[in-house]
């Protein structure tokens, strides 16, 4: 009997062992549960991870030194956004991304302090972000044919702005008025668009020398333009301009002034007086006067006749022949007027 009651004793610790063996593993596994997120995130977060190093390789292997700068150099690959893992790449200089169907600045712009020149042209980017507004060292925004609406006013916190490129990007049509604060800048594109008179900002901005509204819908030109004095290049083809301001003779910098195919009946008189205009084109305007220069003696000049039929000397010869005329129709009114009163 006392066999029996010490194997029944062993068996009974045996079960109850076995009992909480198993009820401590039911515990670990209910706590395991409890730490994975739901819907199996662990999985997605593990994948994440590994698609932000395969990208991040990717994004190493286009980088490139050029002039002493790093470069990120992306061509014709499809990078629809940029990639978080890119802000471990903050010490970049330079972005050259072109043709990748890029949709939109990613708000971390802000981290790269680095940065001297952002080249997004030919893209689908759709706006620009006010981080942008962070890069106080940024000297080249270049984001031609693009789908960009508007420009953010923060724009005008990136003082050391040299160089702004907004070409064709077709339904923009106006500028903030907190531009005028880019005190550096010098070279602005804004072609192709859809500009009705040219932004007030543009006329306050000290350093500008190069600007090109071609192709917009500029039906006039304002008064006081020739407060624009560094601008030494003025790019207005292809516009609905029926009239140029006279304060335009005033513009002391100007040598390259592109008038063609706009609305123009006349030239004023005063731009006679330009002389550091060297080139001017009013190619392609329904001008009132029908003026032709002189044949050249060679081939040769009848080249280059050909090539200035619409410059300066065109310019000149056209307001000479609108002066002569019009004092030829006072001389006759003069006449008729006293012939009207002699015969009273």
């Amino acid at each position: 009997m006392v066999g029996v009651g010490v194997c029944g004793s062993v068996s009974s610790i045996k079960a109850l062992w076995e009992t909480r063996i198993k009820r401590r593993k039911e515990e670990e596994e209910e706590e395991q549960k409890r730490r994975q997120p739901r819907g199996g995130a662990t999985s997605r977060l593990g994948v994440g991870v590994w698609e932000d190093r395969a990208a991040l390789a990717r994004l190493k292997e286009k980088l490139q030194t050029e002039d002493g700068r790093l470069v990120l150099r992306i061509e014709q690959e499809q990078w629809k956004s940029l990639p978080g893992c890119l802000v471990q790449l903050s010490q970049v200089q330079e972005w050259q991304i072109h043709r990748t169907g890029l949709q939109k600045i990613p708000h971390f712009i802000s981290s790269f302090q680095n940065l001297l020149v952002i080249d997004l042209s030919r893209n689908a980017v759709s706006e620009i972000p006010k981080q942008i507004g962070k890069l106080s060292r940024l000297r080249e925004l270049l984001l031609s044919y693009n789908r960009i609406q508007c420009v953010p006013a923060e724009l005008s916190d990136c003082q050391n702005l040299e160089r702004l490129e907004l070409a064709m990007n077709r339904d923009l049509s106006e500028l903030p008025d907190q531009l005028r604060n880019l005190t550096r800048l010098q070279h602005l594109d804004l072609s192709m668009n859809d500009f009705s008179c040219l932004p007030d900002c543009l006329v306050a901005l000290p350093a500008l020398e190069w600007l090109d509204m071609g192709g917009n819908c500029l039906q006039y030109l304002p008064e006081d333009i020739h407060r624009m004095e560094k601008l030494h290049t003025l790019w207005l083809q292809r516009n609905e301009l029926e009239r140029l301001p006279d304060n335009i003779s005033r513009m002391p910098s100007l040598d390259t002034l592109v008038l063609s195919s706009n609305r123009l009946k006349d030239i004023p008189p005063l731009m006679e007086d330009m002389s550091n205009l060297r080139f001017v084109n009013f190619r392609d305007n329904p001008l009132t006067l029908d003026v032709t220069l002189p044949v050249r003696k060679t081939a040769a000049e009848d080249d280059e006749d050909d090539r200035e039929m619409f410059g300066r000397e065109f310019m000149v010869t056209y307001i000479q022949e609108a002066r002569k005329r019009a004092y030829a129709v006072l001389n006759m009114h003069c006449v008729n007027q006293a012939s009207d009163e002699s015969s009273d």
